[in-house]
C-alpha cells in the first residue's frame, strides 16, 4: 500500500475536526499501543487510588441536565 499524502491546510475546519476524531478514534481501539511517559502512567494511578480510595465524584447527568435546564436560555 502507497503513502497517504494530504494537505492538512487544504482542508477546512470541520474536515480538519473530523479527521482528529477519526484520528483519535483509532488511537483509542488499541490503547496498549500508545505509548505512556512515566508521569502520565503516575498521575493515572494516582487518580485511580484517589477513586479506589473516595469513590466516585461529580455530579450525575441527570442533576446536571437540571441545573442547565434550571438556568434557561
Amino acid at each position: 500500500m502507497g503513502k497517504l499524502t494530504l494537505k492538512i491546510d487544504d482542508l477546512s475546519a470541520e474536515e480538519r475536526l473530523d479527521l482528529l476524531e477519526r484520528l483519535w478514534d483509532s488511537l483509542s481501539e488499541r490503547p496498549d499501543d500508545v505509548p505512556l511517559t512515566a508521569a502520565h502512567r503516575e498521575e493515572l494511578d494516582r487518580r485511580l487510588e484517589e477513586l479506589e480510595r473516595d469513590g466516585p465524584c461529580g455530579i450525575p447527568w441527570d442533576e446536571v441536565v437540571r441545573q442547565i435546564r434550571e438556568r434557561g436560555p
